[in-house]
């Protein structure tokens, strides 16, 4: 029986620091991983963990020199190397190295290489959880292996998820990504529950597992938890569920019920101060529906004048500010102390010109105000609405009075009858002191009207100013239809139809347009005209398009069919270049992917991302597949066909004309259409 032959290891030994060098055998020629000075702060920490593997350098002899070079640990050469250069190694220092002595350099360098198992990544989440359990702080762990505290947070965060999930993970049953979405949710119960309802499902994606982690939850970015604020909720108990490795807006709040009861309590504290003002009524909200004040007159109080001292105040931050600017003027980049003067400077004169409003005492016996959260989760107060049944009786003629209630009146007895001559209420023998009958003031006014019309329509920009004095009338002035010019622009005001719409970048812009033009005009609609006089023409044009695109109405409807007006709609939007993805407009639950089938939603998804994503969410039930559309869509400027701009249709190609003589010395175009009628029967 033969023996088997045992291995001998090699040699083993200390080596001065000085009689190594590197060996042009590495196989690794591309720098990858820890750089060498991360490396040597690390040797200098901890000292070398690994020897050195070396081979003797030999003459041409074949007898050794005394040298060594490194075919296999060139790097760790390389960082002690750099400890000698900063002297804080001996060049003398001996090194622990492996000497052999057969075989290839070669073959040395590439087995360490590829024999080499690189770290399981939940060893190394488990790794840093140990030492967080045996006193290291995030920080001392991130500095001892050269990595930010937030990449020691995720990898602790990875380690806390429920043992059964690791155990799934390094079995290679899940991915790192569906791990790292089950860190949202710190309830291990939950984690395992929601794993084993994907175990039943077609698709497994991270975001299905963070959408189940976080049902019943608030959004930080919400305007409630704004409104609220994060710092407050946690104080009253409320948790936070946060995501380590996507942006998650700030995270989830997970007690909604005591968000609710947060934003009552702030909303109606805010409310009592509002009320303390004097105003008849308040309402309370959340939110109320865009278009909720459409029917309410506003009362627009006055801005409470700067007192001498702020009047002051704001002279001299105007003066410091222009004399900066002057200085300033000709340097490409403003000094950084200068450039943060500017910025405190702007915010203070600011600060001066937002005034507080002031109204009348009678306006606050008669009007209201609503109280809620804007979209950014500030207080919305809008002060000043008056009800109808609230509006005070107005003050009439006794003449129209008396008609109004006498049930025997004639109420035609001021038609007008422009083919009667002669007006049968004349008395010859009157003596001129009777006024004139009311029919003969009639017809002199229509003559005075069509007058009017001939010489209007001869003055094009008086004619345009009287027809935005009509317009503005009817839109800024709850009673002020005093115009000659029978011009009432038409607004449709939408509400209910479109949930969010008050969120809207371009319903916001309009709405705080007409707030602007609002607080411009004058307060009583009788001297709007001489105002609109006064005012320069890029201002009077730019109320004009204000006006004319409140009458802008493109929506289409089932039981209202305008096939020419939606045609046109398209037309005038091509012409401006709308693009409704651009203008703020995307695809998500509440405005489109919650209210259309499973295939339409797999039809935008395809059109906008391919085949592959929407094969992807095919096998989700509805919700699952809204929310994955969602974050599918998301920037991807896709639009449903309603919102498409179309191109505009090419011009048609002018027909082709040829002059015919016929013998008068007048030309005459005539088209060259051999199927047009009139042309056959004159060929006839």
């Amino acid at each position: 029986m033969t023996k088997s032959q045992k291995i001998t290891l090699s040699a083993s030994r200390d080596i001065p620091f000085n009689q190594l060098v590197l060996s042009q055998s590495n196989v690794r020629q591309i720098k990858a991983g820890v750089s060498i000075e991360e490396l040597a702060e690390d040797i200098a920490r901890r000292t070398l963990l690994a020897s050195l593997t070396v081979r003797p350098v030999v003459d041409e002899n074949g007898a050794e020199t005394g040298m060594f070079e490194i075919p296999a640990g060139g790097r760790r050469y390389r960082a002690l190397e750099l400890l000698v250069k900063q002297r804080r190694l001996n060049k003398t220092a001996p090194v622990p190295c492996i000497v052999r002595t057969e075989g290839l350099a070669e073959e040395d360098s590439l087995a360490e290489n590829v024999q080499r198992a690189p770290l399981h990544p939940l060893d190394q989440f488990r790794a840093f959880q140990a030492m967080r359990e045996k006193g290291k702080s995030e920080e001392e762990i991130a500095a001892a292996f050269f990595v930010s505290a937030s990449v020691v947070k995720q990898r602790l965060k990875l380690a806390a998820v429920a043992p059964s999930l690791l155990d799934a993970y390094a079995e290679e049953e899940m991915t790192l990504d569906q791990l790292m979405a089950f860190t949202v949710n710190p309830d291990h119960e939950r984690q395992e529950q929601v794993w084993e309802a994907l175990k039943r499902h077609y698709s497994k994606q991270p975001y299905e597992i963070r959408r189940m982690l976080t049902e019943g939850a608030v959004r930080a970015s919400d305007r409630r938890a704004q409104f609220v604020g994060l710092d407050n909720y946690v104080e009253a108990g409320g948790e936070v569920l946060r995501d380590l490795f996507q942006t998650d807006d700030g995270g989830w709040l997970q007690d909604a019920a005591l968000l609710e009861t947060m934003v009552t309590e702030k909303l109606n504290e805010e409310a009592e101060a509002i009320r303390a003002e004097g105003w008849k009524w308040i309402e309370v909200g959340t939110d109320f529906p865009y278009g909720h004040t459409y029917d309410l007159r506003r009362i627009r109080g006055e801005a409470e004048p700067m007192s001498d001292e702020e009047d002051a105040t704001y002279t001299a931050l105007k003066a410091e500010y222009e004399s900066l600017e002057d200085d300033y003027a000709e340097v490409d980049e403003l000094p950084e102390e200068v450039d943060a003067r500017l910025g405190e400077i702007e915010t203070a004169m600011e600060a001066l010109q937002d005034r507080p409003i002031r109204f009348e005492a009678e306006d606050y016996a008669i009007a209201g105000a609503f109280v809620s959260i804007d979209g950014s989760g500030g207080l919305r107060v809008e002060r000043g609405y008056v009800r109808p049944e609230d509006e005070p009786v107005a003050e009439t003629d006794d003449a129209v009075d008396a008609i109004a209630t006498d049930p025997d009146a004639d109420d035609t007895q001021t038609d007008v009858d422009v083919t009667q001559g002669i007006d049968p209420d004349a008395d010859d023998d009157d003596d001129g002191t009777k006024p004139l009958s009311d029919r003969l003031v009639c017809d002199l006014t229509v003559h005075r009207t069509m007058a009017l019309r001939n010489a209007l329509a001869g003055d094009p920009e008086l004619a345009r100013l009287a027809c935005l004095h009509a317009m503005v009338l009817s839109l800024f002035y709850h009673y002020g239809q005093d115009s000659c010019v029978e011009i009432t622009p038409k607004v449709t005001h939408f509400g209910a139809q479109a949930e969010g719409l008050g969120d809207t970048a371009y319903a916001q812009a309009i709405d705080q347009r007409h707030e602007t033009w609002a607080a411009n005009l004058p307060k009583d609609p009788e001297a709007l005209w001489d105002a609109l006089t006064e005012w320069d023409g890029d201002s009077r044009d730019a109320l004009f398009a204000h006006c004319v695109a409140m009458t802008v109405n493109a929506v289409q409807e089932p039981h209202y069919r305008k096939p020419r007006q939606i045609a046109h709609a398209d037309i005038l939007a091509a012409t401006l270049g709308l693009d409704m993805a651009k203008a703020g407009w995307a695809p998500t639950a509440a405005s489109y992917l919650g209210r259309v089938t499973k295939a339409q939603i797999l039809t935008a998804v395809r059109e906008a991302k391919g085949a592959k994503d929407a094969d992807r969410i095919a096998g989700l039930k509805k919700p699952e597949m809204v929310e994955a559309a969602e974050e599918v869509l998301a920037g991807s400027d896709w639009l449903p066909v309603p919102l498409r701009t179309p191109p505009l249709t090419k011009p048609v190609d002018e027909p082709e004309f040829e002059i015919v003589d016929e013998g008068d010395g007048d030309p005459e175009p005539v088209e060259e259409r051999e199927d047009d009628p009139e042309v056959l029967e004159a060929a006839e």
